[in-house]
């Protein structure tokens, strides 16, 4: 795949300004496991392979476990996520699927139940960045890194 153009150097205060936002969401509690695996979720609906790339790598540095990133797709039929996590993870599908879904009561009730309505914006506010930073690497054909020994 061909990168279609550099985000980062055609438009350094836009993108300067997503990574403020990145900064914000680091300083606003949540839990760094439950936003990567909200961020490896959203990523896997979305066909981000350079964000895939670069969370997993995150959660793994971070403590997160090969077998739950594996798992995260089956999360709702799985006992390896917690009630939050799976509340997290609820609301991350229902806002990343927004034009089908329109944010349903029962999912927003879901995360009501596990977190505080500071949370709930935080979590919301971190769900729609991860969908921008999607939609520019998909859009650029950004590529993630790859070793060469097992690229060939």
């Amino acid at each position: 795949m061909i990168p279609r153009f550099n985000a980062f150097k055609v438009s350094p205060d836009l993108t300067k300004a997503l990574m403020g936002v990145e900064a914000a969401l680091a300083d606003s509690g949540l839990e760094h496991g439950l936003a990567e695996l909200v961020r490896l979720r959203a990523s896997q609906i979305n066909g981000c392979s350079f964000c895939l790339h670069m969370h997993v790598a995150d959660a793994k540095a971070h403590g997160e476990t090969e077998l739950r990133m594996i798992m995260l797709d089956g999360w709702r039929e799985s006992s390896m996520f917690s009630e939050r996590e799976r509340a997290a993870l609820a609301w991350t599908e229902s806002l990343t699927r927004i034009a089908k879904t329109h944010a349903p009561d029962a999912d927003y009730e879901q995360v009501k139940s596990q977190f505080s309505e500071s949370e709930i914006v935080s979590l919301t506010i971190l769900i729609g960045q991860i969908n921008s930073w999607n939609r520019v690497q998909i859009a650029s054909r950004v590529t993630h890194p790859v070793e060469a020994a097992k690229a060939a």
